[in-house]
């Protein structure tokens, strides 16, 4: 876990480091293994299998962990990622736009910059490649950075995506091989990662 954390971090900090915004599907890709080298397996898949392992699961049930956690995972950061964007500060207990102002390389970011593109919206384009990672952003700036996010309709695919991996995670429990009440608890862990709103 230790490496794939080190990885992982690695692979953030590159990512902040590497040009982006000319190729919002590379940097959606980049994002994306970012998230699964990173937080979905040291947050979701590897308590997951862990906890299965100190249960004596056996290998076929652990491999069955690793299938729901990835995915599940990956929902989980990105739902993060929509509120460490759009998320209530007094639910979700850190700034809104936190993000933004750290210049995260976040699918948000990635899906807001090619749906802008893909409706030649420019000016859009030029704001989030220029401001995304301002520190000194004030308030207002970020809630207009935020609100173009919004309007590209980003965020939107964003759930759509939540949704796509949670089911595929959702299916694979209800076909696992667990019985009550550890299916109970897996499916309202599972729940309390992707349908949060803190």
């Amino acid at each position: 876990m230790r490496t794939e954390v080190t990885v992982g971090q690695y692979l953030d900090v590159l990512a902040q480091e590497t040009p982006w915004g000319e190729d919002p599907d590379a940097d959606e890709r980049r994002a994306r293994t970012v998230i699964r080298a990173k937080s979905a397996r040291y947050s979701v898949e590897h308590p997951i299998v862990l906890g299965a392992a100190l249960a004596d699961a056996d290998t076929d049930q652990l491999e069955a962990c690793r299938h729901i956690g990835l995915p599940l995972g990956e929902a989980f950061q990105l739902r993060d990622d929509l509120l460490g964007v759009f998320g209530d500060p007094r639910t979700t207990g850190k700034p809104a736009g936190d993000d933004l102002r750290e210049g995260k390389r976040t699918v948000l970011a990635a899906r807001a910059v090619a749906r802008a593109r893909l409706a030649g919206d420019e000016g859009t384009v030029d704001l989030l490649r220029t401001r995304l990672g301002d520190r000194s952003m004030p308030e207002s700036d970020v809630a207009r950075l935020a609100a173009a996010i919004a309007a590209t309709g980003a965020p939107d695919d964003v759930e759509e995506l939540i949704s796509v991996l949670s089911a595929e995670a959702f299916d694979r429990m209800e076909s696992g091989p667990w019985t009550q009440p550890a299916r109970g608890q897996l499916l309202a862990l599972a729940h309390a990662a992707v349908d949060r709103r803190s």
